[in-house]
């Protein structure tokens, strides 16, 4: 048996009143070894992240009364004083937290940011500062380090945004790392990047690894051991092979039988017409510079592309390929610099003020990012029940209709009275579900909206999106780096590259028989593939 390298011992978080349970966590006892890799899974609200907060002393104020034990070199990380624990967190133990917009300053440049670990934690001069953040972008993947420095979030992809933290996590060597769904907002050849790096931490500096995650292919990957948890309990905890191979419990049993696999799915044929008919889309950026042109970028590269009613066309690949940037450009919330664009037999490309206001309706997004999408002042029924009166529905159709998608998201509808900050990541992007789904457009653009869910209700998702769309009939526009996913819901998916659409087919084609060398890597990329197809042939 390996040395434990943090005890957490009957650890209690108790919620405020009036929720639908007690505790966050409860009587929750669980060891990580020296050196080893423990998974946590479950669903969104079992409480593994509130578990990470408490461990890092981050636990909001209404939550702030925990009481248990969480040891660390023979100390109580929950009795320790504010001064003793600043010199281990950082230092000892590090997080990357989930959500990479949250955790990163808006008005500083990114290499300020990671500069100040160094800063606070070591006696290096500014220049060897810079060059520890420059090899660290380096080490993560980053692409042109020096740029990535001098740079802001807002000008980073979400993927980009997270490998930043990663660096900053991994800037002092922790003994102990904490990894919040690191890899939720990452394309697969990342995250396979990521996680190798992970193991390399694990097996060359003997790192102690907590790595919280809903993806059981990541865990099928790099886990020693996997901790289940329900409902802020312990449900079971086993090695790798022990919990996804031999599972004892049904609630195990069942977050497996949800995990999305590469199906080799035939397309539709539909005969209803084109919702979506963009041709030539282009969009290129220029970066400014003091010494001359600057960098261009071709964001978006003459793209064609047609969705048909009641037709989900997927665009997958890597962070920074232009998806998100297309997906924009169609609904006009960025400006392309070329093409058409058709919508619902409307012209979209060239309307203006109150004329675009009214035909926006046709067409909703879900953003990324919910914790940026959704007013921290609004309750969330407002936020969902506000785009159906703003084109005409009276407030108590309106109210009532929030309430109904709330609860086919998989949410209570007696929390249609809470704010976003009292829900989880997972939750929220429900909510942006919800409120994209309550005006009923003609095309849906999912911009990785199922990327920060779990995966029993990442299923749901899916089968709500698919059951919606064949009630009202509308297009998706399907934006995902997880391959698996969008097998399971496109009936034609779009390979993505530098801006330009590189290759395209139904899933069974594109799977079955890629063409392109970049789409052969991106599917070799899928994580725990070869358990998955261990588990079929064992079926």
């Amino acid at each position: 048996m390996r040395e434990e390298s943090l005890s957490i011992k009957d650890l209690c978080v108790p919620l405020p009143d009036g929720l639908d349970r007690k505790y966050a966590v409860e009587n929750l006892s669980l060891d990580l070894r020296q050196g080893e890799i423990l998974c946590i899974v479950g669903e969104s609200g079992s409480g593994k992240s509130i578990t990470a907060l408490a461990t890092m002393g981050l636990l909001p104020r209404n939550l702030n009364n925990a009481r248990g034990e969480i040891l660390f070199e023979g100390k109580d990380l929950l009795k320790i004083d504010g001064k003793t624990r600043l010199s281990i967190t950082g230092r000892n133990i590090a997080m990357i937290f989930q959500e990479p917009a949250a955790a990163l300053n808006p008005v500083f440049r990114i290499g300020e940011q990671v500069s100040e670990v160094f800063r606070i934690h070591s006696s290096l001069s500014a220049s060897e500062i810079k060059k520890r953040v420059i090899d660290l972008f380096n080490e993560v993947k980053l692409p042109s380090p020096e740029q990535i420095y001098n740079s802001y979030p807002h000008q980073l992809s979400g993927g980009q945004c997270q490998r930043v933290m990663i660096a900053t996590a991994l800037a002092l060597e922790p003994s102990i790392l904490i990894a919040d769904e690191p890899t939720t907002a990452l394309d697969v050849t990342t995250q396979a990047q990521i996680l190798k790096l992970m193991l390399e931490l694990r097996n060359n500096h003997n790192t102690s690894i907590i790595f919280i995650t809903h993806d059981f292919g990541v865990v099928a990957e790099i886990a020693d051991r996997v901790a289940v948890m329900q409902m802020g309990k312990l449900v079971e905890v086993g090695t790798r092979d022990e919990i996804l191979n031999h599972p004892q419990k049904d609630y195990t049993k069942r977050l497996l039988s949800a995990v999305p696999t590469l199906t080799e799915r035939q397309s539709r044929s539909f005969k209803d017409g084109a919702v979506l008919i963009a041709k030539n889309i282009v969009k290129t950026y220029k970066a400014s510079s003091l010494f001359g042109s600057g960098r261009v970028v071709k964001a978006v590269d003459h793209v064609d592309l047609t969705i048909q009613r009641g037709e989900t066309v997927g665009l997958v690949g890597e962070s920074g390929s232009g998806k998100s940037t297309l997906a924009q450009c169609v609904i006009r919330l960025v400006q392309p610099d070329g093409g058409d664009i058709t919508i619902a037999n409307a012209d979209f490309a060239h309307l203006k003020n109150k004329a675009l206001r009214e035909a926006r309706r046709k067409v909703q997004i879900v953003f990324q990012d919910p914790y940026t999408a959704l007013d921290p002042r609004q309750r969330i029924g407002d936020a969902i029940a506000e785009g159906p009166i703003i084109h005409g529905v009276s407030a108590s159709e309106a109210k009532e209709r929030a309430l109904n998608l709330l609860e086919a998201c998989g949410l209570d509808p007696l929390s249609a009275s809470r704010f976003p900050h009292e829900f989880s990541g997972g939750q929220r992007q429900r909510i942006c579900i919800a409120r994209a789904l309550a005006v009923e457009p003609e095309l849906l653009i999912a911009d990785e909206s199922v990327s920060a869910l779990d995966v029993s209700v990442q299923a749901q998702i899916l089968d709500l999106l698919a059951d919606m769309q064949k009630k009202l009939g509308f297009g998706i526009l399907f934006i995902t780096h997880d391959l698996r996913v969008a097998s399971q819901i496109c009936d034609h998916i779009a390979v993505m590259r530098h801006g330009k659409i590189i290759e395209r087919g139904d899933p069974a084609s594109l799977f079955g028989n890629p063409q392109q060398l970049y789409t052969k890597e991106l599917l070799a990329a899928v994580p725990g593939k070869g358990w998955q197809q261990h588990q079929n042939l064992a079926q």
